[in-house]
């Protein structure tokens, strides 16, 4: 079982930058696919990026050229996702989560298919 806790949201202003983090506890013996994702009150859950096992990254068009999801290496019992978001837009205040699916591979953004999830941090980007 995984244990995922997000950290580093905050108010910010429109073209500023940001970088979220997601300490995964007792992460399993092997790599797996990873995800950021953000919701805003009154809608659905949207996939804003992946990576998976070998490092290739897949993001939301909206997202795209302004965000970079990356992560640790394995070691010990912890490892940390991040998501370096730049050129900030009003339309990214979200509360974001991170998210994981144990396969090795990432095949989409389908909330269903993540095994756990954080409990999410709020970014709240003004104009």
């Amino acid at each position: 079982q995984e244990q995922l806790a997000e950290s580093g949201g905050k108010s910010v202003q429109a073209g500023e930058s940001l970088r979220l983090s997601c300490t995964v506890y007792e992460w399993n013996t092997y790599s797996h696919c990873m995800a950021w994702f953000r919701q805003v009150p009154g809608q659905e859950r949207e996939g804003v990026a992946t990576i998976d096992v070998d490092g290739r990254t897949t993001y939301a068009d909206a997202v795209k050229d302004r965000f970079i999801i990356s992560r640790d290496n394995e070691e010990n019992e912890h490892y940390t996702l991040y998501l370096y978001m730049s050129s900030l837009k009003p339309e990214d205040t979200a509360m974001y989560y991170c998210a994981s699916d144990l396969r090795r591979f990432c095949y989409g953004m389908d909330i269903d298919v993540f095994d756990y999830w954080g409990q999410g941090t709020q970014v709240t980007v003004s104009s």
